[in-house]
């Protein structure tokens, strides 16, 4: 049976299985409250907002997205390792915003702790700035709040915010995909910045998060580079990007529909590339279902762009690593795993 999002694993009902639900993460409720947002607001939806600015006469748009790093800041304080954790506070959010096409430009901060130590947060701003670096953008400011007993010792909360501008022509929406457009994954460095509530509970009572999480400490690929040579080489051929997916919590069954018209899904082939061999590894240990696995976690894909068949071949020539992983179909606004 394909993987669909509609697929069901009855392992998950033993005890012995750990799911994202079991480790305290409930993406179905996430899911409604998001729902319950984009009725707020017309202007909440996609992997970033989008605001038209008038000075431009309608030209070009803002669009902003945050985000922050998650439980994945738990392995930070039992390593005390904090120089890469910045990295993937830029990279959720520049990542998430070049999905709309945007060129990132600013980048703000908010880190929060409950006693600052100077060592420490010298650490972690070096690695906001190396994100920055790579996601090509400024830190233009941020905020640092000291908050005495409000977070365990040694422990701290980031929290980022991206800004870019965007051509109002050249927004991607996703409204010129149709069927037949092929689908080129971008390789993961690991779990990048989702799923470690569930990483953790796979590995609690093991004594093996230590043992593991200098690996699961990799820092999350930024993709800002890579978009903007593929449109960049795709446009000299006369082609361009049609959308684009960041494969973030939920995985790619809840991340590729987002960027998809409601009238396609989208098929994968799950054997085009191999998973990363430390996501089974910690499937093994956890007893995690597959399909948990797949709603989870980027399965070692972190972007998806579509695109026309004629433009793969540069795209495949310009990306190294990048692989053709499946195709857009007519159908419900979902994803089959095969």
């Amino acid at each position: 049976m394909p993987l669909g999002v509609n697929a069901h694993a009855e392992l998950s009902l033993e005890d012995n299985v750990i799911t994202y639900k079991k480790s305290g993460v409930d993406i179905g409720l996430a899911d409604k409250f998001t729902e319950f947002l984009e009725k707020k607001s017309k202007a909440i939806g996609g992997f970033a907002g989008l605001l038209s600015i008038p000075e431009t006469r309608g030209e070009y748009s803002m669009v902003a997205s945050t985000d922050g790093v998650g439980t994945k800041l738990k392995l930070a304080f039992l390593l005390d390792r904090h120089d890469t954790i910045g990295i993937d506070l830029v990279a959720m959010c520049v990542n998430d915003l070049v999905c709309c096409g945007a060129r990132p430009m600013i980048f703000l901060d908010y880190y929060a702790t409950g006693k600052l130590d100077l060592a420490r947060s010298k650490r972690i701003i070096d690695g906001i700035l190396e994100g920055c670096r790579q996601g090509e953008s400024a830190l233009l400011g941020g905020e640092t709040a000291e908050m005495p007993g409000f977070y365990a010792p040694g422990e701290y909360d980031l929290a980022g915010f991206s800004v870019g501008i965007v051509k109002n022509s050249e927004v991607l929406d996703g409204r010129k995909v149709r069927p037949g457009d092929v689908l080129v994954g971008l390789p993961s460095t690991g779990f990048h910045s989702n799923g470690f509530s569930l990483v953790r509970k796979a590995l609690e009572g093991k004594k093996l998060l230590r043992k593991y999480a200098a690996r699961l400490l990799t820092p999350t690929r930024i993709y800002v580079k890579d978009v903007n040579r593929l449109r960049a080489a795709l446009r000299r051929q006369g082609h361009d990007v049609l959308a684009l997916a960041h494969i973030t919590g939920a995985g790619i069954p809840g991340n590729l529909p987002r960027v998809l018209p409601k009238n396609m899904g989208a098929v994968v082939a799950t054997g085009a590339w191999t998973v990363p061999p430390l996501m089974r590894e910690v499937q093994r240990l956890g007893n995690i279902p597959e399909k948990d696995m797949w709603d989870s976690f980027n399965m070692g894909i972190g972007m998806i762009a579509v695109m026309r068949p004629a433009a793969v071949r540069t795209a495949l020539k310009t990306l190294k690593g990048s692989m053709v992983i499946g195709e857009v179909v007519k159908g419900r606004n979902e994803v089959m795993l095969k």
